[in-house]
């Protein structure tokens, strides 16, 4: 096995790790969550970056490449939303609308159970459901997609705006799982001070703001990708996308 494809292994390895210390209700725990995490999104980069220099791209690396960061996605977004964005209310825009904090941190709602909403000036945003059917729901049509266009004889690579969502993606599960033992640090040392409440108001506007860019992102490059290569579903893999 060359180092790309053990990059792979150890990403789909300690994907599960990353989900059950993120409700390990200890900052240490969290902390090293995110610490994990970020070596995760890392290793995403750099697995098919030596791939390709080294010329190492094999067929098990086509396959467990994908898997890997399927099974990151999942192992993240879920413990996110049933972290910041599960609870008795849910609503369109976020489940958390409503819920007033004196102090930047975690918040009991109704169920009596801690969540991790993003704090910020607006007020506290959670994790709608409709974005996690959005995110799964692309990941999903995308896998049949390149299934089909491989089929006939079409190989759909990863263009820019997918590219940036991944970005996006990244950064706002980043903040998220930062948010997590940040508020959790906060709450075990009854951190109040302004300079706690303007860091709460900058995480919380960077995980916003880019869990709408990935979102907005996901739903363009999967327009973008249909257009491009929509005729492999109608027509056969001798037509040329523009």
């Amino acid at each position: 096995m060359n180092l790309p494809n053990a990059l792979t292994v150890g990403r789909i390895a300690i994907t599960p790790l990353i989900a059950v210390l993120a409700f390990v209700g200890t900052w240490e725990w969290r902390l090293l969550a995110f610490v994990v995490y970020i070596a995760a999104a890392v290793s995403d980069y750099y697995d098919g970056a030596l791939a390709r220099r080294r010329n190492q791209i094999t067929p098990l690396g086509q396959l467990l490449d994908p898997l890997a960061d399927k099974l990151l996605l999942v192992g993240t977004v879920v413990p996110m939303f049933l972290l910041i964005g599960s609870g008795a209310a849910w609503s369109f825009w976020s489940p958390l609308a409503g819920i007033a904090a004196a102090v930047p941190g975690p918040v009991l709602v109704g169920d009596g159970i801690e969540r991790f909403p993003f704090f910020t000036p607006i007020g506290l945003i959670g994790l709608p459901w409709w974005i996690l059917a959005v995110i799964f729901g692309r990941e999903l049509v995308m896998t049949i997609f390149r299934q089909v266009a491989a089929r006939r004889g079409v190989i759909i690579a990863a263009i820019g705006p997918a590219k940036w969502k991944t970005g996006f993606q990244s950064t706002w599960v980043g903040a998220t799982f930062f948010w997590f033992f940040a508020a959790t640090i906060a709450e075990h040392y009854g951190w109040t001070s302004s300079a706690w409440r303007v860091f709460a108001h900058f995480n919380g506007i960077v995980g916003v703001l880019t869990m709408i860019g990935a979102t907005g992102l996901t739903l363009y490059s999967l327009a973008l990708y249909f257009h491009r290569f929509g005729y492999v579903l109608v027509g056969g893999s001798r037509m040329r996308a523009r």
